[in-house]
Protein backbone atom coordinates (compact mmCIF):
# COMPACT_ATOMS: atom_id res chain seq x y z
CA UNK A 1 0.00 0.00 0.00
CA UNK A 2 1.41 3.31 -0.59
CA UNK A 3 1.80 5.71 2.51
CA UNK A 4 0.32 8.42 3.13
CA UNK A 5 1.89 11.87 4.75
CA UNK A 6 -0.49 13.67 6.86
CA UNK A 7 0.46 17.54 7.72
CA UNK A 8 0.22 18.17 11.20
CA UNK A 9 -2.58 21.02 11.52
CA UNK A 10 -0.91 24.31 13.21
CA UNK A 11 -2.50 24.94 16.86
CA UNK A 12 -4.22 28.13 17.43
CA UNK A 13 -1.15 29.62 18.86
CA UNK A 14 1.01 28.33 16.27
CA UNK A 15 -0.97 30.11 13.76
CA UNK A 16 -1.30 33.72 15.09
CA UNK A 17 2.33 33.79 16.73
CA UNK A 18 3.09 36.86 15.60
CA UNK A 19 -0.14 38.67 17.04
CA UNK A 20 0.68 36.87 20.38
CA UNK A 21 3.93 37.97 20.42
CA UNK A 22 2.99 41.61 19.24
CA UNK A 23 0.35 41.73 22.14
CA UNK A 24 2.84 40.60 24.78
CA UNK A 25 5.28 43.57 23.80
CA UNK A 26 2.40 45.85 24.13
CA UNK A 27 1.73 44.66 27.58
CA UNK A 28 5.79 44.68 28.02
CA UNK A 29 5.76 47.90 27.36
CA UNK A 30 2.83 48.62 30.11
CA UNK A 31 4.99 47.01 32.56
CA UNK A 32 8.26 49.40 31.39
CA UNK A 33 5.78 52.21 32.71
CA UNK A 34 5.84 50.75 36.61
CA UNK A 35 9.63 51.47 36.82
CA UNK A 36 9.48 54.87 34.99
CA UNK A 37 6.98 55.86 37.63
CA UNK A 38 8.89 55.16 40.20
CA UNK A 39 11.64 56.83 38.46
CA UNK A 40 9.29 59.94 38.21
CA UNK A 41 8.92 59.62 42.08
CA UNK A 42 12.64 59.91 42.22
CA UNK A 43 13.05 62.68 40.29
CA UNK A 44 10.31 64.60 42.67
CA UNK A 45 11.97 63.68 46.15
CA UNK A 46 15.61 64.83 44.30
CA UNK A 47 13.56 68.01 43.33
CA UNK A 48 12.16 68.18 46.67
CA UNK A 49 15.59 68.04 48.53
CA UNK A 50 16.61 70.91 46.66
CA UNK A 51 14.03 73.35 47.54
CA UNK A 52 14.88 72.01 51.08
CA UNK A 53 18.15 73.35 50.75
CA UNK A 54 17.43 76.25 49.23
CA UNK A 55 15.12 77.12 52.19
CA UNK A 56 17.90 75.85 54.91
CA UNK A 57 19.80 78.70 53.37
CA UNK A 58 17.52 81.59 52.59
CA UNK A 59 16.73 80.80 56.66
CA UNK A 60 20.34 81.26 57.59
CA UNK A 61 21.13 84.27 54.37
CA UNK A 62 17.35 85.83 54.16
CA UNK A 63 14.44 84.61 52.42
CA UNK A 64 12.66 86.42 49.21
CA UNK A 65 11.47 89.72 49.78
CA UNK A 66 8.75 91.84 48.91
CA UNK A 67 8.68 95.54 49.59
CA UNK A 68 5.33 96.53 50.22
CA UNK A 69 4.92 100.79 51.31
CA UNK A 70 5.66 102.98 52.21
CA UNK A 71 2.55 103.49 54.39
CA UNK A 72 1.65 106.54 56.75
CA UNK A 73 -0.25 105.64 59.84
CA UNK A 74 -2.26 108.07 61.43
CA UNK A 75 -3.87 107.58 64.85
CA UNK A 76 -7.06 109.55 66.58
CA UNK A 77 -8.96 108.87 68.88
CA UNK A 78 -12.77 108.04 69.74
CA UNK A 79 -15.01 107.26 72.73
CA UNK A 80 -16.57 103.41 73.11
CA UNK A 81 -18.58 102.43 75.53
CA UNK A 82 -17.55 99.96 78.20
CA UNK A 83 -19.49 97.24 80.00
CA UNK A 84 -20.15 98.85 82.61
CA UNK A 85 -22.20 101.84 80.50
CA UNK A 86 -18.98 104.34 80.25
CA UNK A 87 -16.65 105.15 77.95
CA UNK A 88 -12.98 104.88 77.35
CA UNK A 89 -10.80 106.39 74.79
CA UNK A 90 -9.72 103.81 72.19
CA UNK A 91 -6.97 104.37 69.51
CA UNK A 92 -7.33 103.28 66.10
CA UNK A 93 -5.65 104.74 62.71
CA UNK A 94 -5.92 105.73 58.97
CA UNK A 95 -3.65 104.84 56.35
CA UNK A 96 -2.35 106.80 53.78
CA UNK A 97 -0.32 105.71 50.65
CA UNK A 98 2.26 108.28 48.46
CA UNK A 99 0.98 109.59 45.63
CA UNK A 100 4.13 109.21 44.03
CA UNK A 101 6.47 106.15 44.57
CA UNK A 102 9.91 105.44 42.45
CA UNK A 103 12.13 103.30 43.47
CA UNK A 104 15.23 102.88 42.03
CA UNK A 105 17.68 99.53 42.72
CA UNK A 106 20.39 97.40 42.15
CA UNK A 107 20.49 93.55 42.52
CA UNK A 108 24.11 92.01 42.58
CA UNK A 109 23.60 88.33 42.83
CA UNK A 110 25.68 85.55 44.31
CA UNK A 111 25.88 81.85 44.18
CA UNK A 112 26.09 79.96 47.21
CA UNK A 113 26.91 75.92 47.14
CA UNK A 114 26.03 73.61 49.70
CA UNK A 115 26.36 69.59 49.06
CA UNK A 116 25.87 68.96 45.46
CA UNK A 117 23.13 72.16 45.06
CA UNK A 118 23.55 75.70 43.70
CA UNK A 119 21.10 78.49 45.34
CA UNK A 120 21.05 81.89 44.23
CA UNK A 121 21.16 84.90 46.60
CA UNK A 122 21.66 88.65 46.24
CA UNK A 123 22.06 91.73 47.81
CA UNK A 124 19.89 94.54 46.45
CA UNK A 125 20.70 98.56 46.61
CA UNK A 126 17.39 100.13 47.41
CA UNK A 127 16.06 103.86 47.11
CA UNK A 128 12.53 104.53 47.83
CA UNK A 129 11.27 108.31 46.93
CA UNK A 130 8.65 110.15 47.09
CA UNK A 131 5.44 112.42 48.45
CA UNK A 132 2.93 112.18 50.59
CA UNK A 133 -0.59 114.16 50.23
CA UNK A 134 -2.62 114.61 53.72
CA UNK A 135 -5.00 116.61 51.62
CA UNK A 136 -6.44 112.62 50.56
CA UNK A 137 -6.95 111.60 54.00
CA UNK A 138 -8.70 115.24 55.07
CA UNK A 139 -11.04 115.18 51.85
CA UNK A 140 -12.40 111.31 52.74
CA UNK A 141 -12.67 111.55 56.34
CA UNK A 142 -14.50 113.69 58.44
CA UNK A 143 -11.56 113.57 61.27
CA UNK A 144 -9.43 116.67 60.23
CA UNK A 145 -9.74 117.68 63.93
CA UNK A 146 -9.10 114.56 65.37
CA UNK A 147 -6.04 113.19 63.95
CA UNK A 148 -2.66 113.33 65.61
CA UNK A 149 -0.45 114.16 63.00
CA UNK A 150 2.44 115.08 65.25
CA UNK A 151 2.49 111.43 66.30
CA UNK A 152 1.80 109.67 62.79
CA UNK A 153 4.25 107.02 61.87
CA UNK A 154 5.86 105.80 58.50
CA UNK A 155 5.57 101.92 57.54
CA UNK A 156 7.57 99.71 55.20
CA UNK A 157 6.79 95.95 55.40
CA UNK A 158 9.24 93.23 53.94
CA UNK A 159 9.42 89.58 54.46
CA UNK A 160 12.52 88.97 56.05
CA UNK A 161 14.31 91.71 58.82
CA UNK A 162 17.57 89.49 58.78
CA UNK A 163 18.19 90.76 55.24
CA UNK A 164 18.95 94.44 56.31
CA UNK A 165 22.69 94.48 56.24
CA UNK A 166 22.60 98.32 57.37
CA UNK A 167 20.00 100.39 59.53
CA UNK A 168 17.62 101.44 56.80
CA UNK A 169 17.94 105.60 56.43
CA UNK A 170 14.71 107.72 55.76
CA UNK A 171 14.66 111.46 55.33
CA UNK A 172 11.18 112.99 56.04
CA UNK A 173 10.85 116.40 54.89
CA UNK A 174 14.40 118.16 55.96
CA UNK A 175 15.05 115.68 59.03
CA UNK A 176 16.96 112.62 59.04
CA UNK A 177 16.14 109.52 60.88
CA UNK A 178 15.93 105.46 60.55
CA UNK A 179 13.21 102.77 60.31
CA UNK A 180 13.14 100.15 62.97
CA UNK A 181 11.43 96.55 63.75
CA UNK A 182 8.73 97.26 64.72
CA UNK A 183 4.62 96.01 65.80
CA UNK A 184 2.75 98.20 63.28
CA UNK A 185 0.31 95.72 61.22
CA UNK A 186 0.10 95.54 57.43
CA UNK A 187 -2.02 92.36 56.34
CA UNK A 188 -0.04 89.84 54.94
CA UNK A 189 3.12 91.72 55.77
CA UNK A 190 5.75 89.16 57.63
CA UNK A 191 7.65 91.92 59.34
CA UNK A 192 7.25 95.63 59.42
CA UNK A 193 9.87 98.35 59.44
CA UNK A 194 8.97 102.42 60.91
CA UNK A 195 9.64 105.62 62.49
CA UNK A 196 7.83 107.89 64.24
CA UNK A 197 7.49 111.24 61.97
CA UNK A 198 5.89 114.35 62.18
CA UNK A 199 2.90 114.69 59.41
CA UNK A 200 2.47 118.62 58.37
CA UNK A 201 -1.41 118.27 57.83
CA UNK A 202 -1.43 121.27 55.04
CA UNK A 203 0.88 119.99 52.57
CA UNK A 204 2.45 117.65 50.78
CA UNK A 205 5.64 115.92 52.51
CA UNK A 206 8.88 114.28 50.28
CA UNK A 207 10.39 111.29 51.56
CA UNK A 208 13.54 108.97 50.95
CA UNK A 209 14.61 105.36 52.21
CA UNK A 210 17.83 103.93 51.60
CA UNK A 211 17.32 100.07 52.19
CA UNK A 212 20.29 97.43 51.77
CA UNK A 213 18.51 94.28 51.57
CA UNK A 214 19.44 90.54 50.88
CA UNK A 215 17.44 87.91 49.81
CA UNK A 216 17.18 84.59 48.09
CA UNK A 217 15.52 83.58 44.63
CA UNK A 218 13.32 86.90 43.87
CA UNK A 219 13.07 90.31 44.65
CA UNK A 220 9.37 92.01 44.67
CA UNK A 221 7.45 94.65 44.89
CA UNK A 222 3.84 96.23 45.49
CA UNK A 223 3.01 99.43 43.71
CA UNK A 224 2.34 101.26 46.30
CA UNK A 225 1.93 104.74 44.87
CA UNK A 226 -0.75 106.81 43.21
CA UNK A 227 1.83 106.53 40.34
CA UNK A 228 4.46 103.61 40.73
CA UNK A 229 7.56 103.69 38.75
CA UNK A 230 10.24 100.65 39.36
CA UNK A 231 13.80 101.09 38.01
CA UNK A 232 15.47 97.68 38.20
CA UNK A 233 19.41 96.60 37.11
CA UNK A 234 21.36 93.14 37.68
CA UNK A 235 24.53 91.28 36.73
CA UNK A 236 21.84 88.05 36.59
CA UNK A 237 21.88 87.08 32.78
CA UNK A 238 18.57 84.98 33.14
CA UNK A 239 16.04 86.71 34.91
CA UNK A 240 12.35 85.91 35.21
CA UNK A 241 9.83 89.05 35.06
CA UNK A 242 6.85 87.59 37.48
CA UNK A 243 3.89 88.99 39.88
CA UNK A 244 0.76 91.10 38.05
CA UNK A 245 2.50 93.27 36.23
CA UNK A 246 5.43 92.88 33.83
CA UNK A 247 8.01 95.52 32.53
CA UNK A 248 6.30 98.20 30.45
CA UNK A 249 8.83 98.64 28.27
CA UNK A 250 10.72 95.46 27.08
CA UNK A 251 13.49 94.90 29.44
CA UNK A 252 17.20 95.05 28.05
CA UNK A 253 18.76 91.36 28.21
CA UNK A 254 22.38 90.54 27.59
CA UNK A 255 25.29 87.92 28.84
CA UNK A 256 26.10 90.59 31.20
CA UNK A 257 22.75 91.32 32.94
CA UNK A 258 19.70 92.73 32.86
CA UNK A 259 18.11 96.14 33.19
CA UNK A 260 13.69 96.13 33.72
CA UNK A 261 11.64 99.26 34.48
CA UNK A 262 8.14 99.78 35.69
CA UNK A 263 5.14 101.80 35.46
CA UNK A 264 2.00 101.26 37.87
CA UNK A 265 -0.92 103.47 37.98
CA UNK A 266 -3.53 103.51 41.11
CA UNK A 267 -6.33 102.34 38.66
CA UNK A 268 -5.04 98.93 37.98
CA UNK A 269 -3.71 97.72 41.33
CA UNK A 270 -7.03 97.51 42.90
CA UNK A 271 -6.97 99.29 46.30
CA UNK A 272 -7.34 103.16 47.43
CA UNK A 273 -4.90 105.66 48.19
CA UNK A 274 -6.27 105.59 51.73
CA UNK A 275 -8.28 103.41 54.41
CA UNK A 276 -9.21 102.92 58.06
CA UNK A 277 -8.26 100.07 60.53
CA UNK A 278 -11.42 98.49 59.39
CA UNK A 279 -10.60 97.37 55.87
CA UNK A 280 -7.08 96.18 55.10
CA UNK A 281 -5.99 96.26 51.47
CA UNK A 282 -4.18 92.59 50.40
CA UNK A 283 -1.41 94.28 48.89
CA UNK A 284 0.21 90.87 47.94
CA UNK A 285 -2.08 89.88 44.90
CA UNK A 286 -0.77 93.29 43.17
CA UNK A 287 2.82 92.24 44.02
CA UNK A 288 5.43 91.76 40.84
CA UNK A 289 9.12 91.87 40.48
CA UNK A 290 11.93 89.46 39.07
CA UNK A 291 13.06 85.97 39.77
CA UNK A 292 16.84 85.13 39.88
CA UNK A 293 16.60 82.04 38.14
CA UNK A 294 19.15 79.40 37.50
CA UNK A 295 18.78 78.38 33.60
CA UNK A 296 19.91 74.63 34.15
CA UNK A 297 16.59 73.25 35.49
CA UNK A 298 17.69 69.45 35.09
CA UNK A 299 15.11 68.57 37.65
CA UNK A 300 12.37 69.83 35.41
CA UNK A 301 13.85 68.22 32.38
CA UNK A 302 14.51 65.38 33.39
CA UNK A 303 10.48 64.91 34.70
CA UNK A 304 10.08 66.28 31.09
CA UNK A 305 12.54 63.43 29.76
CA UNK A 306 10.96 60.75 31.70
CA UNK A 307 7.31 61.65 30.49
CA UNK A 308 8.66 60.42 26.88
CA UNK A 309 9.42 57.21 28.23
CA UNK A 310 6.35 55.11 26.61
CA UNK A 311 7.15 57.07 23.11
CA UNK A 312 11.07 56.16 23.35
CA UNK A 313 10.12 52.29 24.76
CA UNK A 314 7.04 51.38 22.65
CA UNK A 315 9.33 53.03 19.15
CA UNK A 316 12.42 50.62 20.69
CA UNK A 317 10.51 47.48 21.23
CA UNK A 318 8.34 48.13 17.51
CA UNK A 319 11.69 48.34 15.85
CA UNK A 320 13.13 45.37 17.53
CA UNK A 321 10.04 43.49 16.77
CA UNK A 322 10.67 44.59 13.32
CA UNK A 323 14.30 43.54 13.03
CA UNK A 324 13.30 40.05 14.06
CA UNK A 325 10.25 39.84 11.34
CA UNK A 326 12.82 41.01 8.88
CA UNK A 327 15.68 38.50 9.87
CA UNK A 328 13.29 35.76 10.01
CA UNK A 329 14.68 34.93 13.65
CA UNK A 330 13.01 34.80 17.05
CA UNK A 331 13.98 36.86 19.89
CA UNK A 332 12.65 35.64 23.10
CA UNK A 333 10.60 37.90 25.64
CA UNK A 334 13.33 37.55 28.01
CA UNK A 335 15.49 39.58 25.43
CA UNK A 336 13.10 42.35 24.99
CA UNK A 337 12.85 42.75 28.74
CA UNK A 338 16.20 42.98 29.17
CA UNK A 339 16.32 45.86 26.18
CA UNK A 340 13.23 47.26 28.25
CA UNK A 341 15.59 47.18 31.68
CA UNK A 342 18.07 49.29 29.83
CA UNK A 343 15.53 51.99 28.76
CA UNK A 344 14.67 52.38 32.02
CA UNK A 345 18.12 52.73 33.31
CA UNK A 346 19.09 55.63 31.45
CA UNK A 347 16.54 57.75 32.98
CA UNK A 348 18.97 57.19 36.40
CA UNK A 349 22.08 57.93 34.69
CA UNK A 350 20.42 60.99 33.36
CA UNK A 351 18.60 61.95 36.81
CA UNK A 352 22.21 61.19 38.80
CA UNK A 353 24.46 62.58 36.39
CA UNK A 354 22.20 65.80 35.66
CA UNK A 355 23.04 66.34 39.33
CA UNK A 356 26.46 67.04 38.67
CA UNK A 357 27.01 68.04 34.82
CA UNK A 358 23.95 69.44 33.89
CA UNK A 359 20.73 68.09 31.95
CA UNK A 360 22.79 68.74 28.34
CA UNK A 361 26.05 66.84 29.33
CA UNK A 362 24.11 64.00 31.12
CA UNK A 363 21.75 63.58 28.36
CA UNK A 364 24.63 62.97 25.61
CA UNK A 365 26.81 60.76 28.41
CA UNK A 366 23.49 58.75 29.36
CA UNK A 367 21.86 58.41 25.84
CA UNK A 368 25.35 57.49 24.46
CA UNK A 369 25.65 54.34 27.30
CA UNK A 370 22.26 53.04 26.29
CA UNK A 371 22.65 52.99 23.02
CA UNK A 372 26.06 51.56 22.85
CA UNK A 373 24.62 48.88 25.38
CA UNK A 374 21.69 48.09 23.23
CA UNK A 375 23.54 48.24 20.02
CA UNK A 376 26.29 45.30 21.56
CA UNK A 377 23.14 43.67 22.60
CA UNK A 378 21.42 43.26 19.33
CA UNK A 379 24.85 42.87 17.16
CA UNK A 380 25.42 39.18 19.46
CA UNK A 381 21.84 38.55 19.27
CA UNK A 382 21.59 38.55 15.42
CA UNK A 383 25.08 38.46 14.43
CA UNK A 384 25.04 41.32 11.56
CA UNK A 385 26.99 44.45 11.98
CA UNK A 386 24.22 46.45 9.38
CA UNK A 387 21.41 45.45 11.67
CA UNK A 388 23.40 46.88 14.42
CA UNK A 389 24.10 49.89 12.74
CA UNK A 390 20.73 50.32 12.04
CA UNK A 391 19.23 49.84 15.05
CA UNK A 392 21.86 51.91 16.30
CA UNK A 393 20.61 54.55 14.14
CA UNK A 394 16.96 54.63 15.16
CA UNK A 395 17.73 54.31 18.45
CA UNK A 396 19.37 57.64 18.14
CA UNK A 397 17.36 59.26 15.93
CA UNK A 398 14.57 58.67 18.60
CA UNK A 399 16.54 60.40 21.50
CA UNK A 400 17.69 63.41 19.72
CA UNK A 401 14.14 63.72 18.51
CA UNK A 402 13.24 63.85 22.37
CA UNK A 403 16.07 66.00 23.55
CA UNK A 404 14.66 68.83 20.66
CA UNK A 405 10.95 68.65 21.87
CA UNK A 406 12.56 68.96 25.88
CA UNK A 407 14.27 72.42 24.55
CA UNK A 408 10.96 73.29 22.49
CA UNK A 409 8.92 73.73 25.20
CA UNK A 410 6.06 75.74 23.51
CA UNK A 411 5.98 74.15 20.19
CA UNK A 412 6.59 70.99 21.16
CA UNK A 413 3.09 69.83 20.92
CA UNK A 414 3.30 70.97 17.45
CA UNK A 415 6.64 69.29 16.90
CA UNK A 416 6.11 66.63 18.44
CA UNK A 417 2.92 65.68 16.37
CA UNK A 418 4.82 66.30 12.93
CA UNK A 419 7.13 63.64 14.08
CA UNK A 420 5.25 60.83 15.36
CA UNK A 421 3.70 61.47 11.69
CA UNK A 422 6.71 61.18 10.21
CA UNK A 423 7.83 57.72 12.45
CA UNK A 424 4.11 56.25 11.47
CA UNK A 425 5.03 56.94 7.67
CA UNK A 426 8.36 55.44 8.32
CA UNK A 427 6.76 52.33 10.14
CA UNK A 428 4.84 51.68 7.23
CA UNK A 429 6.82 51.98 4.48
CA UNK A 430 9.66 49.81 6.39
CA UNK A 431 6.75 47.04 7.01
CA UNK A 432 5.06 46.98 3.87
CA UNK A 433 6.86 44.31 2.41
CA UNK A 434 6.65 42.10 5.47
CA UNK A 435 4.16 38.25 4.76
CA UNK A 436 2.39 38.45 8.45
CA UNK A 437 0.54 35.53 7.45
CA UNK A 438 4.02 33.55 7.40
CA UNK A 439 6.20 35.53 9.55
CA UNK A 440 5.80 32.70 12.72
CA UNK A 441 8.14 30.68 10.37
CA UNK A 442 10.76 32.34 11.76
CA UNK A 443 14.05 30.27 13.37
CA UNK A 444 14.73 30.72 16.55
CA UNK A 445 18.30 32.18 18.51
CA UNK A 446 20.11 29.70 20.36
Amino acid sequence: MEQQNFEQPQTFFEKHKTLAKGLFIGFLVLLMLIPTAYIMVLVTERAHRQNEVIAEISDKWAKEQTITGPVISVPYYVDVKNKDGGTVRSKRALYLLPEQLSINGKVMPEIRHRSIYDVTVYRSDLVLQGSFDPTVLKAKYDLADDLDWNNAQLIVGINDARGLEEEPQLKWADTSTYLETSLAYIKNIDETLSADIKFNSNEKTNFRITLKLKGTGQLYFTPSGKTTTVNLSSTWSTPAFDGKYLPDRTPKLSDSGFSASWKILQASRGYPQCWSDDTQPEFQKSAFGVKLIQQADHYTKTERSVKYAILIISLTFLVFFFIEMLQKKSVHLLQYILVGIALCVFYTLLLSISEYAGFNIAYLIAATATVSLITWYIKNIFSKNKVALAFAAALSSLYIYVFFLIQLKDYALLFGSIGLFIILAIVMYYSRNIDWYNSSKTKKIN
